[in-house]
């Protein structure tokens, strides 16, 4: 059978806190717009910026969460592996 590793006590505090922090930059993307409309009220690229946040901006910031997760993970699991 073949074993998995378990990630070390330190790997496992730098992933919740990466979680913590970018669940919390998604938050304030996806409600942020919604609740600062009115104060967003100028333009980019000829198009209202709370229109854009809820329409693309929300999208790909998701997206960007999603790839420095991936990243970040990959890259600290790489490093635990390679100190064993």
């Amino acid at each position: 059978m073949v074993e998995i590793p378990t990630p070390s006590p330190a790997l496992k505090t730098r992933q919740r806190r990466l979680t913590v922090v970018l669940l919390l930059v998604w938050a304030a993307a996806s409600f942020g717009p919604g609740f600062f409309a009115r104060r967003l009220s100028f333009e980019v690229w000829g198009w209202p910026f709370h229109f854009w946040m809820a329409a693309q901006g929300s999208i790909l910031i998701f997206l960007a969460v999603v790839v420095v997760y991936a990243w970040l993970m990959n890259r600290w699991e790489a490093q635990e592996s390679t100190t064993d």
